[in-house]
């Protein structure tokens, strides 16, 4: 096990998307207000993104569709959403796990086939994709990507073909997908909502005026000045029409404890004004906050969080400590979770690039740094640094999270073991690499806490997987 760390390896975990789906029953257009809720879970992805939109008065075949890659503001202009025009349509923000990032792999995903079209939009990772992929090759489907999105679609249409309705359609390819998936589809009269059994992703349900939202994050829906309805249940397909909503829970789990929410959305992903599954996000970070303080206290004189993430775990253990909380961290409000990374040659650092110390807020101070995650570790111990640098007495990290141990095969690209900096290491090794005075993790009891006791995927952190994990590696070059 070496005991250095390579400080030009990509650090930063990312989810793989949000969805955002919305069905005007006045007949506007809902282009730009999609735009504007994919701006609010751009970071939820940041390589592509794109919308597709329909006219449920107009002809049944036909759909708009724009995507690109690159930020919202940057692939769409006033111009291409002027020219959308639909009072029915779904949006995708994407991050590659599974598949190469390519303009192909951007969402939604537009089918024509024989009862018409769909248009797809897909948050997380199945584990059966191969499979079914080669299943469909074999009976002669021809593939346009290398997403496992593709798959599902084209389950959805084939179903189609043999049922009644799309909904229905939905709900038998749900039977032979496994994995997280929360969906929105567009029908050319309708808006389905699903998500997977076990309810790895969020998503909810919004009312603004006389239209419906189903959107991954209920931030989103604050954005565009929708109200919150409910969550969509993990299992549970919604149907929505200008009769209204119509829900499907056949597929819902009768054992609640097999339900698996990720635990890392209440941890990271998740933006902190929003509320998952009837738990605050924000809340769920203070309450990880307090439980490091309780469970790994230390004599310091500031509390500071890194940015964004951390800031809310670190108030939490600010308040239950008593010690003060700071800021010592400036961003550069810029440089989102992507950006052009300076090459090996250059002596710029992509951290420093992000980040600047506030040197009078911390020289001389004892500090105790709280963050998110250590993956590698390469960004902590160059935050650790750049503290030190700036004149810290002491740098005591605490980590709102248990040490990554396993892979996640579910939309988070968490790479191989051999690649975690706590595999094989104890959290005294893990300290020294880091450089800290002292290190701890939260400790994987107080998880449940964290989701006010809704059952949890902790499988990163314990190896516990709620499916059993694919014989082969189904996550693409970011695994590697």
């Amino acid at each position: 096990m070496s005991n250095e760390l390579n400080f030009n390896i990509e650090e930063e975990l990312h989810e793989e998307c949000g969805v955002f789906g919305m069905y005007d029953f006045d007949g506007a257009d809902v282009a730009s207000t999609i735009y504007y809720g994919l701006f609010a879970l751009q970071h939820r992805g940041q390589e592509s993104c794109g919308i597709a939109v329909s006219d449920t008065e107009g002809p049944k075949g036909k759909v708009s569709a724009y995507k690109g890659m690159g930020l919202c503001n940057e692939v769409f202009t006033p111009e291409i959403l002027e020219g959308l025009h639909g009072n029915i349509g779904v949006g995708h923000v994407r991050y590659s796990t599974a598949g190469s990032s390519t303009r192909e792999n951007a969402q939604p995903l537009v089918l024509n086939y024989v009862k018409g079209t769909l248009a797809m939009a897909h948050n997380g990772n199945l584990v059966n994709a191969p499979e079914l992929r080669r299943e469909l090759e074999y009976d002669g489907a021809i593939f346009q990507t290398t997403i496992d999105s593709e798959v599902i679609a084209y389950h959805i249409a084939r179903e189609r073909v043999k049922t009644s309705s799309v909904e229905s359609a939905v709900a038998n390819a749900m039977k032979k997908i496994v994995g997280a998936y929360s969906l929105v589809v567009m029908s050319p009269r309708k808006l389905i909502g699903a998500r997977d059994p076990y309810g790895f992703k969020p998503l909810c349900i919004g009312k603004r005026d006389n239209a419906y939202i189903i959107v991954s994050e209920s931030c989103a829906l604050d954005t565009i000045g929708a109200e919150f309805v409910r969550d969509v249940l993990p299992g549970e397909i919604v149907t929505i029409t200008k009769n209204g909503i119509v829900s499907d829970t056949r597929l819902c789990q009768t054992d609640k404890s097999k339900e698996a929410r990720c635990v890392f959305e209440y941890i990271y992903f998740a933006r902190p004004d929003s509320v998952f599954d009837g738990v605050s996000v924000y809340h769920a970070r203070l309450c990880a906050g307090r439980a490091l303080a309780i469970d790994s206290p230390v004599e310091a004189d500031l509390v500071v969080g890194v940015p964004e993430s951390g800031n809310a775990a670190a108030l939490g253990y600010s308040l239950q400590s008593g010690i003060p909380y700071g800021t010592a961290f400036i961003k550069n409000s810029y440089v989102g979770r992507t950006f052009i990374k300076p090459k090996q040659s250059n002596r710029e650092s992509a951290v420093r690039i992000k980040l600047n110390v506030l040197k009078e807020a911390v020289v001389g101070k004892r500090v105790i740094m709280i963050d998110d995650s250590i993956v590698r570790g390469t960004t902590s111990a160059l935050i650790v640094n750049m503290l030190r640098e700036s004149g810290a007495k002491e740098v005591h990290v605490r980590i709102s999270a248990p040490p990554f141990l396993h892979p996640c095969y579910f939309g988070t690209d968490i790479p191989d073991e051999d690649q975690l900096i706590a595999h094989n290491r104890s959290v005294e090794e893990i300290r020294d690499l880091l450089g800290a005075d002292s290190l701890s993790y939260l400790n994987i009891d107080r998880l449940p806490e964290m989701a006010a006791g809704l059952p949890i995927c902790t499988a990163c952190f314990s190896g516990n997987y709620p499916i059993e994990p694919p014989k082969e590696d189904i996550r693409g070059e970011y695994s590697r």
